[in-house]
């Protein structure tokens, strides 16, 4: 039965993966296509390309998650508990793009393994209470500060960026605020491979150490290149419904303000992977950059009712998914 289960965490991985970057990809080419730095075709293709260069260039991230996310039952119990997360995550992320709404797959990944574990000890199986703390040490309290330190670098870059092209025309200003903002979207790009692929990465490994298989060479390469090549399908097909949210419903977006929100977003998502290692929501460090940028200007530029509604989702991604995964779980526990 562990091989079949084993399985079937790979295949539901890979899905999480596709709808990461299928819906993930808005956040990266947005503000360039909003501020025509790049055309749509071609700030896809870069997406994709750099989402797959991200998750083979480093696996550090993937480590420390697959180490410290989360103590996961060895067994059916808990692959159980991922295939309940992995299931949530990947519905939570679907519904969210069908309603036009950013939402942090992160956030929905955690809920749904927090969830699905709760459940395990319903019926009498392991549960992972020991992972709690670290959970809300390593992962909801960076998700939940990075919006905000975003909001601030974004709204703060403005004033020496504006100050240093006050001599330029605004035609040769716009011009090479859009080159910034070409190279800052790959960055971005790249970040979020880094981040969000390694996050798919680290369950694979988990699922492997709990069907019994050593993880202690690292990350396979067949794990790396599976969920880097997950994540870039999923960025080629583009979830554009999200794209109107982000570059046309919040704010007013200018190619210098679009370059400094890309800015913020791609070097936060760097210092997470590469330096802090933890995991940093790429949707939530974006929409908060943009919001930030946009709203130094005057703050009647920001619309606050899709605003309210995005903030809503984002409070709600975690209980929800974690409800769903609970009930999940305890649909598949008659047949672990």
């Amino acid at each position: 039965m562990e091989p079949v289960l084993l399985a079937l965490v790979v295949l539901f991985a890979g899905a999480y993966a596709f709808i990461n970057g299928f819906h993930d990809v808005s956040n990266s080419i947005t503000t360039s296509v909003r501020t025509r730095a790049l055309t749509p075709t071609v700030a896809v293709v870069l997406a994709a390309v750099f989402n797959l260069t991200g998750a083979l260039l480093s696996t550090a991230l993937a480590l420390v998650l697959a180490d410290r996310f989360i103590q996961l039952p060895e067994g059916t119990s808990g692959l159980g508990i991922l295939i309940a997360g992995l299931l949530a995550a990947s519905g939570w992320g679907v519904w969210t793009w069908w309603r036009r709404m950013p939402a942090s797959s992160t956030h929905a990944l955690v809920g749904g393994i927090v969830g699905s574990g709760a459940a395990s000890t319903l019926v009498g199986g392991p549960n992972i209470a020991e992972s709690y703390q670290v959970l809300l040490q390593q992962i909801v309290l960076p998700l939940l500060l990075s919006p905000v330190v975003a909001f601030v670098l974004a709204y703060l870059l403005v004033f020496p960026t504006t100050w240093l092209m006050r001599y330029s025309s605004p035609r040769r200003g716009d011009a090479g605020n859009r080159i910034a903002q070409s190279v800052f979207t790959s960055a971005f790009s790249l970040g979020h491979g880094m981040q969000d692929g390694q996050r798919t990465m680290a369950v694979i490994v988990l699922a492997l150490v709990a069907a019994g298989y050593s993880s202690d060479t690292g990350i396979p390469l067949w794990v790396q290149i599976f969920a880097g090549t997950a994540l870039a399908a999923g960025s080629l097909f583009g979830g554009w419904r999200i794209s109107h949210t982000l570059g046309n419903r919040l704010v007013r977006i200018d190619p210098l303000r679009g370059m400094s929100a890309t800015a913020v977003s791609s070097s936060m998502l760097f210092m997470g992977a590469l330096w802090l290692q933890i995991p940093l929501s790429s949707t939530q460090t974006m929409t908060s950059a943009i919001v930030g940028a946009g709203a130094n200007q005057r703050f009647s530029t920001v619309r606050f009712i899709p605003l309210r509604e995005i903030l809503v989702t984002w409070l709600t991604t975690a209980p929800a998914t974690a409800l769903l995964g609970g009930i999940l779980f305890l649909a598949l526990s008659p047949l672990l």
